[in-house]
């Protein structure tokens, strides 16, 4: 793996500097990048908003956010006080007052590289790529950060790409998916490509089918309004789901090189057997979540949450059995499921090996769940294989799965970076690995899209499934129907 670029130090401008993703996300994670010594030199956060607050009150904002956050179990005076002295910021209202721009260009440092982070719905993306253009902000090393969603559909994810695109070439674009960033999912190409016993093995002839499931137990809360406008689909699967599908059956890259590894990525998607008309009914399935109990706790159904209509079509949930059509994964079902308002919050990875082709111990009881490969992304980062053994013992041969386990906790006994202070250090050093490409995103939505679309000319409900359960019926009916059961049911 090649050694990253040197981070410089840079100005780091962030649109939407004082919304929700900057406090939850952005600023603790750049709080605890320079705790660890990666914000090198003077390097300066810029927040960008309409808010006309003065420095010292986005500093206030940013060291509640900073001690407000989970993963910052202490906070170190001293850091805090380096951190707020990076902090400033320029009221800019894009399409309106141009006087911003100017005193955003004040704020800027002569030759100093550029970051430009759009944490903005990606409607005004172009306006404020624009606006940098024409104030003479954007040089020939600024990169731009993009946040998804990236449009609604192939036709207006093009439409922002294009719109970017006028201002910052491709090499300089970072659209950026958090999942890619976190611990597991960077192991995943590790575990695959730097131990040479599991390459034979990676393959139609020994896998019988991969599951890919991220579940959550929260509901969609205050953010009814955008979801309802999303759906579980557009949300999770055009992104999420489906890079960790491409992760998973992507070939070997000639080398660990940003587009090397994109360009496998992208063969992934455009060998995606299309699902479209009467098979969308067959392959996929989609629910809304009620009234339930999560972890003892009642729960609102979807249609009770504030900030959208009574009624409402939207999925918050979805399971769907996709097929990657080439020679080394023809015949293996991917099952991909996300939900929220689940039993448990999970984000995994299920390879499920074939069985022996042939048994020397007939008669000998075993139990499903064998011959498993779990890669957790959430909680619990780590590792899983689940190997049949003989239990101690005389008289009937018995066989038990037992696990092989590696707890990234407990074996490096150190905190893993969370996703966003990865890919934020990654933007900062130059290195576009772990982005998605233009291609990328537009090779998904032209497999998604479709599925939607006949979803759309069904014109039936999404399947109903109480909080605090695994999802609707019709998702155990999916992998059913071929002898196969999703993985937490093989272990009870």
């Amino acid at each position: 793996m090649p050694q990253q670029p040197d981070p410089r130090p840079t100005d780091l401008v962030v649109f939407g500097g004082t919304g929700d993703l900057s406090m939850r996300k952005l600023l603790p994670s750049l709080y605890l990048l320079d705790r660890d010594g990666h914000l090198v030199g003077d390097t300066r956060v810029i927040a960008v908003s309409r808010d006309g607050l003065t420095d010292a009150d986005l500093r206030d904002k940013a060291s509640s956010a900073v001690r407000g956050h989970s993963a910052v179990q202490v906070v170190e005076p001293e850091v805090l006080r380096r951190f707020r002295g990076r902090l400033s910021h320029v009221t800019v209202d894009v399409g309106g007052d141009p006087s911003g721009w100017e005193d955003l260009a004040a704020a800027l440092t002569p030759g100093r590289d550029r970051v430009f982070y759009l944490a903005v719905p990606p409607m005004i993306s172009g306006a404020i790529c624009r606006g940098l253009r024409d104030a003479g902000l954007v040089t020939p090393d600024s990169r731009v950060v993009m946040e998804k969603p990236l449009g609604r559909d192939l036709a207006s994810a093009q439409a922002v790409n294009d719109e970017v695109g006028a201002v910052f070439d491709e090499a300089h674009t970072y659209r950026i998916d958090h999942y890619l960033g976190k611990e597991t999912v960077q192991n995943l190409l590790v575990l695959r490509f730097a131990n040479v016993f599991l390459e034979p093995l990676w393959s139609s002839r020994w896998i019988d089918h991969v599951q890919i499931t991220a579940a959550e137990t929260v509901g969609v809360g205050g953010r009814r309004g955008y979801y309802d406008s999303s759906g579980a689909m557009r949300d999770m699967v055009q992104n999420h789901l489906l890079q960790l599908l491409c992760l998973t059956a992507m070939e070997p890259p000639a080398s660990y090189d940003r587009d090397a590894v994109r360009d496998e990525k992208l063969k992934v998607l455009q060998s995606l057997r299309p699902i479209s008309g009467s098979a969308v009914a067959e392959h996929t399935v989609r629910g809304q979540y009620t009234r339930g109990t999560v972890h003892g706790d009642e729960a609102l159904g979807y249609l009770d949450e504030a900030g959208g209509p009574p009624a409402s079509d939207t999925e918050t949930f979805v399971a769907l059995r996709a097929e990657v059509a080439n020679w080394r994964w023809a015949g293996v079902p991917f099952y991909l499921r996300t939900g929220k308002r689940m039993s448990h919050a999970r984000s995994e990875i299920v390879i499920r090996f074939r069985d022996v082709p042939h048994t020397i111990f007939p008669g000998a009881a075993t139990a499903p769940g064998a011959g498993s490969l779990v890669i957790r992304l959430q909680p619990d980062e780590g590792i899983h294989l689940t190997m049949l053994t003989k239990t101690p013992g005389a008289g009937a041969l018995r066989l038990r799965p037992v696990p092989l386990e590696l707890s990234f906790a407990d074996t490096f006994a150190t905190r893993s970076p969370e996703a966003y202070e990865r890919l934020l250090m990654d933007v900062l050093a130059g290195d576009s690995t772990l982005f998605m490409r233009r291609d990328e995103v537009e090779a998904a939505w032209r497999w998604v899209d479709p599925i939607i679309e006949a979803w759309n000319g069904l014109g039936t409900a999404p399947e109903t499934y109480p909080a605090g359960s695994s999802g609707p019926a019709g998702a155990q009916r999916l992998i059913s129907r071929t002898g196969r059961m999703w993985h937490e049911e093989e272990q009870t």
